[in-house]
């Protein structure tokens, strides 16, 4: 580990002021007492600001010369964290990872002889910058000034013409301040981007985030907050509102994020610093001018470089200089369209060049050359340029133009090729068009993509299709997309970073594309279903929500009478209800859709399809609180799985089975099913993504962990909980992640492992939080308040826990009501509230009783025992008979976890009432039942009574 700090270094976070070499930490100016040990412990964490210290380093560090067990490093982290005051009034400074060490977590700065005052905060080891060029002409400059300016401004926005080289200079300086940002640099291409509203979507799936709801900003700038990177956010002018307003948000929220942004005009927000790239330089008009004076000006540099990379030969004497430098300032200095230009050379000759680009040049600008905008000297060279095409080379250009950022080389045969062009003319066009820069080419992944630059397809656009060759080249497009997603469907579930994400993401963005021409004034709404058909269940599984949503209602609209009824309107109607059902609860809506698809599905008679729609139905009816009925479904779904020769269904329909049967109390039944699932389970690539929207198999693992924990298998339960949130953690899908945490959370709680539920509750609650997903803040939420009631904070445990309780009803998130409730019941207990303890004990059997969840009734017994005992005056009689009903009913299920703990409470009782043979009859045989985990807290207190009892 390295040193934290030189000579009088301080390291400041918070409040606090560490001077390590005088071993000096201070609070607002005022000395903070810590043992030797405790504050090597903090300097050591400080020493890797934001990232895991392991253990064993901490160890090597505090203790270097003696060997010390991993309890001696626990008891220091904890008194820290208490000198800091680590959890109260929201302060976060020392994170534990569990199975790995500890982070500190919170901004710090550094200042001292050598050092200027530099923040540091939790950041992402990713990038994903284009390859900047070899050679950037003219541009050393404006690099540094960026750079500089950039690094003290925090937001700065290049604004220049068209085609100036605003990308390729912000590329150049992302590449330059990468080591800056320690590799944190994400590039956001906006330019393949139509709709506003879309804008932080694109930057949140480019990082990798879920999308809940139909505004994306909070959920981003909530991951955001605490992350130190450069955001670039490349072509924002024709979403210059919707940029801005992110942009904004992202400025004055996350202090450690800079941005960077390129646009044809200023964002106009406050924090904002407009840099404005000019022209490249060029010579004055001098009849008298060298070639030797002309080539230190950028503009004539650029402009022979790229003549000599095409192929042509130029003596660049005088005479030929003052061509160059003429046809560099027609071109007002713009890079792309000196570019574009130089390209020429080789095939007109430097003389005929200049000619041919008079000509064009003096049809369109009427007045001074100065009068015009930039970008009608853009607009000209392209037209220019697309004179110089043969008229298949034409075609072609204004056929790609339907395409929205890259494309691969398979899809642009397959949408421009027609009957009046053939592919093989069509292959040869693009090369040609490459050749001419009117394409770019870009790998992206394995494979090469090409792309129009905006500007190129903004000017295709403007020409003028005949009607019907549109329509038929829209419908290509729609049909080639519709075919890709229906092939690479499977693919979808895999991806979790940017990177794998953003071959897939410009697809996308032509699949969005297709979708609003098909469902449009002018568009085909039959091809527009299928592809929506298609799409869907792509949304579903990227967690794009709102989409999802959004795209299967607008196709349910479109559908005509004969197609009711059918296998579209019934994929529809499932991807429609699954998608309410995560974004919205909702009852109603979302269970309508889901019935109408599983009755098409019924009346069709496909096994497959009924598979299919059983999953969601099961899920629906569990996030409710309806048991019953949700097992209902399950055992329908194994019925056809078996009759089907599916894999992948098979295991859906074993997940979904062993989960209800779990939450029912047939704990024996359900682990073979969740076995079966998980651990004999065919290796399926995450299909129940596609269909439920997170990973089943991961579920059933977490359900697997808990019904250990029931069955008297603490240890196995708790090995279980901690493979299955790091598989979710592995897949990095938020969705599956949250729900993997939240079943861990209380296996972890059962154990008494007070230090793991809090870990995994505080992930549960940053990782909902950043990715928008409400009813998972709320259950993180209550888990806290749980904790504080364990620890003795009856009223603040008891208030949070309401408060948690009335948000997930109000979605509706049942799952977790009946464990809460018993939670609640105990804090109201603690809080003296004994008659609304009971109450809500009583009104929780109750709902057991009639909705399933039964296997929380012994444990609800046992609570309401608890609860009479400790009355003022305990009714021992009516506390007697709920410890032995629970018994009894922990017996038939098979509930070892649960019969443990009525066995303490009534042992203790009977002890109490000096009925210690008795006591230690009833206690003694349950006890001996366990042969692991006689460290969870359960069974230390089983032997501490059994010990008590001789």
């Amino acid at each position: 580990m390295r040193p934290v700090a030189q000579a009088r270094d301080v390291v400041s976070f918070g409040s606090f002021s560490l001077v390590v070499s005088e071993r000096l930490l201070t609070r607002d100016g005022e000395p903070v007492e810590l043992g030797a040990r405790t504050l090597d412990t903090l300097i050591a964490l400080l020493s890797r600001p934001n990232e895991v210290v392991s253990k064993k380093d901490l160890l090597a560090w505090v203790w270097p010369d003696v060997t010390v067990e991993e309890g001696s490093l626990r008891f220091h982290i904890a008194g820290l964290r208490k000198a800091l005051g680590d959890g109260t009034d929201g302060a976060r400074y020392i994170a534990t990872v569990a199975g790995r060490g500890y982070c500190f977590v919170a901004p710090i700065s550094r200042s001292g002889p050598d050092n200027q005052n530099t923040a540091a905060a939790p950041s992402f080891p990713y990038s994903n910058l284009p390859s900047r060029l070899m050679r950037m002409v003219g541009r050393d400059n404006d690099l540094l000034r960026l750079s500089t300016q950039l690094s003290a401004s925090r937001f700065v926005t290049i604004v220049g013409a068209g085609g100036v080289g605003k990308t390729t200079v912000a590329v150049a300086v992302g590449h330059h301040l990468i080591e800056a940002f320690a590799g944190a640099v994400l590039f956001v291409d906006l330019g393949m981007l139509g709709d506003p509203e879309l804008a932080a979507t694109a930057v949140a799936s480019m990082l990798g985030l879920s999308v809940q709801s139909n505004d994306a900003a909070p959920a981003l700038i909530a991951y955001l907050r605490d992350k130190r990177l450069l955001l670039m956010l490349d072509t924002c002018e024709h979403l210059i509102e919707a940029v801005a307003a992110l942009a904004s948000q992202i400025f004055t929220a996350a202090p450690q994020v800079h941005i960077l942004a390129t646009s044809r005009e200023a964002l106009q927000v406050e924090g904002e610093h407009v840099y404005r790239l000019d022209s490249l330089a060029c010579p004055p008009d001098d009849p008298t001018l060298t070639a030797a004076v002309a080539q230190t000006f950028p503009a004539p540099q650029l402009f022979m470089e790229r003549a000599a990379a095409s192929g042509a030969r130029l003596d660049y004497s005088d005479a030929e200089a003052a061509i160059v430098v003429s046809i560099c300032r027609k071109l007002d200095g713009v890079a792309l369209a000196i570019e574009l230009a130089a390209r020429r050379v080789d095939a007109y000759g430097l003389q005929q060049t200049a000619a041919l680009l008079d000509q064009r040049l003096t049809l369109l600008w009427l007045g001074p050359r100065t009068a015009p905008p930039r970008q009608r000297t853009l607009h000209a060279m392209l037209d220019w340029s697309y004179g110089l095409l043969s008229e298949p080379e034409r075609v072609v250009l204004r056929r790609l133009a339907v395409f929205v950022g890259h494309f691969t080389l398979d899809a642009a045969l397959a949408v421009v090729s027609s009957a009046t062009i053939d592919q093989p003319l069509v292959f040869g066009a693009i090369d040609s068009l490459v050749a001419k820069s009117m394409v770019a080419t870009r790998p992206l992944g394995a494979m090469m993509r090409y792309l129009l630059l905006d500007t190129t397809r903004a000017y295709a656009l403007e020409i003028s299709l005949d009607e019907a060759e549109f329509a038929d080249l829209a419908v290509r497009h729609a049909t080639y997309y519709r075919r890709w997603l229906e092939q690479s469907g499977i693919e979808w579930p895999t991806l979790s970073t940017g990177a794998q994400r953003a071959p897939h993401f410009a697809g996308l963005n032509n699949v969005r594309s297709a979708l609003e021409w098909c469902f449009g004034a002018n568009g085909n709404a039959e091809v527009g279903v299928g592809l929506a058909v298609a799409a869907a269940p792509v949304f579903l599984a990227m967690s794009l929500l709102p989409e999802c949503h959004r795209w299967s209602e607008r196709a349910l609209g479109a559908l005509d009478a004969a197609a009711r009824g059918g296998l579209d309107e019934m994929r529809l109607q499932a991807d429609l209800g699954v998608s309410l059902m995560f974004m919205r609860g909702g009852r109603d809506a979302a269970h309508l859709a889901l019935n109408r698809s599983f009755a098409i599905a019924e009346q069709r008679g496909d096994g497959l399809d009924q598979l299919r729609l059983l999953g969601p139905l099961n899920m629906f009816h569990l996030r409710i609180g309806e048991f019953k009925t949700a097992l209902y479904y399950a055992r329908r779904c194994s019925d056809i799985a078996a009759t089907v020769e599916d894999p992948a269904a098979k295991t859906l329909a074993h997940s979904i089975l062993g989960i209800s049967l779990h939450l029912n109390g047939d704990l024996s039944g359900a682990r073979a099913e969740l076995e079966a699932a998980v651990l004999r389970g065919p290796d399926v690539q995450r299909t129940t993504t596609i269909y439920l929207g997170f990973e089943g198999r991961i579920l059933a693992g977490a359900i697997l962990a808990r019904t250990l924990w029931l069955q008297g298998h603490p240890v196995q339960a708790a090995e279980r909980a901690r493979l299955t949130v790091k598989y979710a953690a592995e897949m990095d899908h938020s969705l599956t992640l949250c729900i993997a945490l939240i079943w861990a959370i209380t296996v972890f709680l059962w154990i008494g492992d007070i230090e793991a539920a809090e870990e995994h509750i505080d992930w549960l609650v940053s990782r909902s939080e950043s990715h928008s997903m409400a009813p998972y803040v709320a259950a993180g939420r209550a888990f806290k308040a749980d904790l504080a009631i364990r620890r003795g904070d009856a009223k603040g445990g008891v208030e949070g826990l309401e408060g948690a309780l009335e948000k997930l009803h109000a979605m509706p998130y049942e799952l977790l009501t009946t464990s809460l409730n018993a939670s609640l019941a105990q804090g109201l207990g603690a809080a003296g509230r004994f008659a609304e303890g009971l109450a809500l004990i009583d009104e929780t059997i109750a709902l057991v009783d009639t909705n399933g969840d039964v296997k929380y009734t012994p444990e609800l017994l046992r609570v309401k025992g608890a609860l009479l005992l400790s009355m003022p005056e305990p009714k021992t009689g009516e506390a007697e008979t709920c410890f032995m009903q629970s018994l009894d009913l922990s017996r038939r299920q098979g509930a070892r976890g649960w019969e443990l703990r009525t066995a303490i409470d009534l042992a203790a009782l009977l002890a109490a009432q000096r009925r210690r043979e008795r006591a230690r009859a009833i206690l003694s045989p349950v006890f001996a039942q366990f042969v692991e985990g006689s460290d969870t807290s359960d069974l230390k207190a089983a032997k501490r009574l059994l010990a008590a009892l001789g």
